[in-house]
């Protein structure tokens, strides 16, 4: 009979010694207030299983956090838009208030009232506008290609430019709404007797409310308007630009102009609320008044000096020598004439007022050698719209 074998020793070690330290290491896991904290299991894991899962840990986190951040991102854009649409319906009510409480005083003079309303301010910038007048719109068949491509033009070479071409039906509501507290303008500018006056009185309407550049319609620009301020000079000295429209070399020019020498005002720029403009709008505005209490607004419209002398350049160059000489209004201490600007080749500048040669907005039609070409700004067609309104007896 055979004898049972007696396990050895060896194995009971092999068995017996892993399940004491297991034993062990549980004992202590169990007992270890501070072992069920992540960090110390993931301490007492292989270093690959740790680093794994440290790695999906930190891919969710971040995945997660890029989550927060799209939402919050999209939440900030959308809060911000109805930010902004608050703000800008708030300055809309702010500007209307503002308006209203403007209202000059009821025993104002037509100046002041015109001063109260259009604060000049010589330090502000020139407005980013190019204001253009045409009887029908834009795209009317009336308007013939050359004064399309004159329209374009100011457009193209301004793009950070407002560029609005106003009907006369616009201009008329544009000048009720910006003058409705100053009844006599809109008196003024609803008896002109032609809408050719209307047009000329517009321009500097439209400049003492809003500034910016003039243009009549048959202008063609050669350069952008910021190019037009010499490069030694701020714009902060100037408050007005204009040209030169005829400086008369012969002894009969009154048969064809006001004055000797005259300021145009087919290009303006201006400043809102400049005295020049302001004193111009004033003088129109109680010139038209008085023709009719005299019974004299039907006129010869087709005769150009009548149209100079009212609402265009013979009236516009007086008011421009009346500020010059007004020492308190430009600062110049000696007199300023007509001898001042003749013959002129280079600007100049008087107060806050620049002057361009008679060419800078008058420029030749031909390619010419010149050498003041870096002065040339634009074409004048000159087409005078007024010379097809009917010829009406000057009343007696």
């Amino acid at each position: 009979m055979v004898k049972a074998r007696r396990p050895s020793s060896k194995r009971y070690i092999y068995v017996v010694l892993p399940l004491a330290i297991l034993g062990v290491w549980l004992w202590r896991f169990l007992n270890n207030p501070g072992a069920t904290d992540l960090q110390t299991i993931l301490q007492n894991l292989p270093k690959e299983v740790s680093q794994s899962i440290d790695s999906v840990s930190q891919q969710k986190q971040d995945a997660t956090i890029v989550e927060m951040f799209e939402k919050l991102s999209v939440d900030l854009l959308q809060k911000q838009d109805e930010q902004l649409r608050k703000f800008e319906k708030e300055r809309r009510a702010l500007e209307k208030r503002i308006q209203d409480l403007r209202q000059p005083a009821t025993h104002a003079t037509l100046r002041e009232k015109l001063a109260h309303m259009f604060e000049y301010r010589a330090s502000q910038r020139f407005p980013a506008f190019v204001w253009q007048t045409w009887p029908y719109s834009d795209t009317d068949d009336r308007m013939d290609s050359s004064l399309q491509a004159f329209e374009r033009h100011w457009g193209d070479k301004n793009p950070g430019f407002v560029h609005e071409i106003i009907n006369d039906d616009t201009a008329s509501a544009l000048i009720h709404y910006m003058y409705a507290s100053i009844p006599e303008v809109l008196d003024a500018y609803d008896i002109l007797p032609s809408t050719n006056l209307k047009a000329d009185f517009f321009k500097y309407l439209i400049l003492l409310a809003r500034g910016g550049v003039y243009a009549d319609i048959d202008t063609d620009p050669l350069q952008p308007v910021p190019n037009w301020i010499p490069e030694n000079v701020s714009p902060k000295e100037i408050g007005l630009i204009i040209g030169i429209e005829n400086d008369a070399n012969n002894p009969d020019w009154k048969s064809s102009f006001v004055r000797r020498l005259q300021f145009g005002n087919w290009i303006i720029q201006a400043k809102p609320g400049h005295p020049v403009v302001r004193e111009v709008v004033a003088r129109i505005t109680e010139i038209t008044l008085q023709r009719r209490s005299d019974g004299e607004l039907r006129m010869n419209l087709r005769n150009d000096l009548n149209i100079m002398g009212w609402t265009g350049s013979g009236i516009w160059t007086d008011v421009v020598f009346t500020y010059m000489n007004d020492y308190v209004q430009s600062g110049i201490l000696s007199k300023i004439t007509w001898k001042e600007f003749h013959k002129l080749d280079v600007p100049k500048l008087v107060g806050d007022v620049l002057v361009f040669p008679q060419t800078s907005f008058n420029a030749p039609d031909k390619d010419i050698k010149d050498k003041n070409k870096a002065l040339h700004f634009a074409r004048h067609s000159g087409l005078k719209s007024w010379k097809a309104a009917p010829k009406v007896a000057e009343e007696n």
